[in-house]
């Protein structure tokens, strides 16, 4: 599916594409709104009404992807909350032996994601991924989400990549449109980035439902 030789640099997301989405999935949906409710003394089903649109309206966003936003916009511990649920935390399968790969391949291996650094650490923690990484960049260290051109801009500032030559894989639809635009070759989507969910149909960029489809010539 990917012709190796014309990749030099790795780019990867972190939830959804290395981990199970589930767990933000469960956290946001579930979990922040039962916390909201309690907060409030509302009702689960109120309290998923009143969050609904206030979270729309912040996609895409860089405060969508912000714990500190979130906590002064509900009055609660949203980092604090994650750690309560941490248990859910959990990496795709055949994750590591890919990133093994591509460390053995002699590739340049870039974490790229929108994640706050209070949630990036908690997972690197939980996870141990970040022993693979040459750098871990989050989307707040720029000030700009992976949905913008600005992020790409930096990121090709800071490390320095050629766009022909690097392989983006993401969940996010939207952030690989983002990547194209800015003329990032190589784009792989992730069809089934929560474990909890069904397989997503992709049909704008080339989809994996796990990283061994991408294992073979690397």
């Amino acid at each position: 599916m990917l012709d190796w030789k014309q990749i030099d640099t790795v780019l990867l997301d972190m939830d959804g594409t290395l981990l199970d989405l589930n767990f933000d999935n469960h956290f946001w949906q579930e979990f922040v709104p039962l916390r909201f409710a309690e907060l409030h003394g509302l009702s689960l089903e109120e309290a998923k009404q009143q969050l609904a649109p206030r979270f729309k309206a912040m996609e895409g966003k860089l405060e969508w992807y912000c714990l500190d936003f979130w906590s002064a916009e509900l009055a609660l511990n949203i980092a604090g909350l994650k750690q309560e649920l941490a248990g859910l935390i959990a990496v795709h399968p055949h994750v590591s032996e890919f990133l093994d790969a591509v460390r053995g391949s002699g590739k340049r291996l870039l974490l790229v994601t929108n994640a706050h650094r209070d949630s990036l650490n908690l997972k690197m923690e939980k996870t141990c991924l970040h022993q693979f990484f040459d750098a871990i960049i989050s989307s707040h260290d720029f000030g700009f989400a992976k949905e913008h051109q600005d992020f790409w801009q930096t990121l090709q500032d800071r490390h320095v990549f050629e766009k022909h030559r690097t392989l983006l894989v993401d969940d996010s639809l939207a952030v690989l449109r983002s990547a194209e635009t800015f003329g990032i070759a190589h784009l792989v989507s992730i069809s089934k980035p929560d474990s909890q969910r069904p397989v997503r149909l992709i049909e704008e960029f080339p989809a994996v439902e796990d990283f061994r489809a991408l294992m073979p010539g690397l």
